[in-house]
């Protein structure tokens, strides 16, 4: 099978580093992962022969119908994920298990409810010194807009609130890579477009690479250089979509319709055969 690489061409305005664009974050070759049967049934494939190259300093989002293995292909990158077929490398290191250099950011924020936000932030801190723990947590406590919360405690903020302090958590060890499952899944329409604008923002910043597992097509174009289009049961990449768009993006340009457009027809059709095959 032909390597799939999401490595096209992009232009200046479409991605603030180009440079370290040339240089590959994520290389995944051949993925298999199959959950062995349980309880009498059978076992599940849920990534199938998957390869991917993800260039440094990409925004990447992966799309599919659900349990076509988005999320299982984001913990194998995570090195939470351990029991599968093919080679993972990350900088061009094998990727052996979870690790300072690979932030994730979950659709729960997860923060522990006794801690504060700076203590929550910083818990990953705890063999810094002092100073250089202070200055890693306010400075991002400050990137995701959360000064001046610094010692509320998460019961007393709202979802959105929350999930910035999650990825301000994920951002503080200064990782290669930030891996988002669904972040924004649960937040109302309008929290969540000002929290992808605010993710946008951090991505610029951070100069940094992003995957993100999302079921919002709109969402994924908005975003990314790049949107890889999964298949269904079993998870294959089945097209990968290099963003025309340059940025700052306009949801309502035409351009950004037709692809958008394009991906939703893509999608409708692995559901229906995926529904049409477990019928």
């Amino acid at each position: 099978m032909p390597l799939a690489s999401v490595a096209v061409p992009v232009t200046p305005t479409a991605t603030p580093f180009a440079a370290s664009a040339r240089t590959v974050d994520v290389d995944a070759r051949h993925i298999t992962k199959v959950f062995p049967a349980r309880h009498g049934g059978n076992a599940v494939i849920a990534l199938d022969d998957v390869s991917l190259l993800i260039p440094a300093g990409e925004f990447v989002s992966i799309v599919g119908a659900s349990g076509c293995g988005k999320t299982t292909l984001l913990r194998i990158i995570a090195g939470l994920e351990n029991e599968y077929t093919g080679d993972l490398t990350l900088g061009g290191q094998p990727v052996l298990g979870p690790g300072p250099d690979k932030g994730v950011v979950f659709q729960d924020h997860r923060l522990l409810p006794w801690l504060t936000v700076e203590q929550n932030v910083g818990f990953g801190l705890l063999d810094l010194p002092k100073e250089e723990q202070r200055e890693r947590i306010d400075k991002y406590i400050r990137l995701v807009g959360l000064k001046g919360f610094e010692r509320a405690w998460p019961s007393q903020l709202s979802g959105g609130m929350a999930q910035r302090a999650a990825i301000a958590r994920a951002l503080v060890n200064k990782p290669r890579i930030l891996l988002l499952d669904e972040p924004l899944g649960a937040l109302d329409a309008i929290t969540r477009i000002y929290m992808q604008r605010e993710l946008e923002k951090i991505w610029f910043e951070e100069q940094i690479t992003m995957v993100m597992v999302t079921h919002d097509v709109e969402e994924a174009l908005y975003l990314s250089d790049t949107v890889v289009v999964m298949s269904s049961r079993p998870g294959r990449v089945k097209r990968i979509q290099g963003n025309p768009i340059v940025r700052p993006r306009d949801r309502e340009n035409s351009t950004f319709q037709d692809v958008r457009r394009e991906l939703l027809i893509e999608l409708e059709l692995q559901t229906k055969a995926q529904f049409a095959y477990e019928i």
